[in-house]
């Protein structure tokens, strides 16, 4: 039985539906904090079960039965690992022989502060003794491309990445590689660098986005304040502004760039390019 956490967001709906292409539904657990949000998720036929990262009691027996865990990390940046800690400890005492984790791409050699929080879960997995791999996702190209209707309507789209070449793929690439370890053997001790066959600069992105578009977009660079500032006044939470700013930054200096394709060994496919992300984008 493979139990997938944060089953409703975006990652873990497409664990499930990559999933249900090799195995039976019966063998799915959706581990959700609301199930009365998942009726999409009973739908597919899995199993829903509640699992909310801060109330532990709720963990156990949501892991129940498990014979292959995947704990995606939780999204409240800042509160990850004692929520990360609630689980591996629940995990333990289920029982769960495997757990793969969704970290971040060189994790422990990264200039991204977002790091931190994985490498703390990434030690607490080593020391519960559960055998378990890491699958240290890179940026989801999705990241970007949520910036298309704003750089459509302005010409301009805005960062903070200088020349740093980005190495991003798909969601549904990451979605694909955790369902490879989850269906097959011997990932156990295994760090997986995971990121996109192609890289780009954010110039270069903005110029897909015009090519694409048939609309002129140019690459603005920003200071990591001023990104900062100017995300704030597109309405995104202070936090998450400062977030996406510190990791652009990151970005210039290679933080956000891998050419090990990795990912794409570990899918048996080439991973998706991001002009295509685009054009899905600028059709949505």
């Amino acid at each position: 039985m493979i139990v997938v956490t944060g089953a409703n967001g975006q990652l873990g709906q497409l664990v499930i539906t990559e999933l249900l292409k090799t195995q039976p539904a019966s063998q799915i657990v959706a581990a959700v904090r609301s199930p009365e949000k998942a009726a999409d998720l009973k739908a597919l036929g899995v199993t829903v079960r509640q699992a909310d990262y801060t109330r532990p009691e709720t963990l156990e027996s949501a892991f129940a039965g498990a014979t292959k865990l995947l704990l995606i990390s939780s999204s409240e940046v800042g509160a990850r690992a004692p929520q990360h800690a609630n689980v591996i400890a629940a995990a333990k005492k289920a029982g769960v022989p495997f757990i793969a984790y969704t970290s971040l791409l060189h994790a422990d050699t990264t200039p991204l502060s977002l790091a931190a929080e994985h490498v703390e879960t990434e030690k607490m997995l080593a020391a519960s003794g559960i055998p378990h791999a890491l699958l240290r996702n890179g940026w989801y190209t999705e990241n970007y491309t949520a910036s298309v209707p704003p750089a459509l309507q302005y010409g301009v789209f805005l960062g903070a990445a200088g020349e740093g070449r980005i190495a991003s793929a798909a969601r549904a690439d990451y979605a694909a590689a955790a369902a490879a370890v989850l269906t097959s053997e011997g990932h156990a001790g295994k760090v997986y660098e995971l990121a996109g066959d192609d890289s780009y600069t954010l110039g270069e992105f903005a110029a897909a986005i015009a090519h694409s578009s048939g609309k002129p977009v140019s690459y603005q660079n920003m200071s990591e304040a001023d990104f900062t500032f100017a995300l704030t006044q597109a309405g995104l939470p202070a936090g998450l502004a400062a977030i996406l700013a510190e990791s652009d930054v990151g970005a210039s200096t290679g933080g956000l760039f891998d050419d090990s394709h990795t990912l794409s060994r570990l899918i048996g496919r080439a991973t998706t390019p991001y002009t295509d992300v685009i054009k899905a984008a600028l059709k949505a």
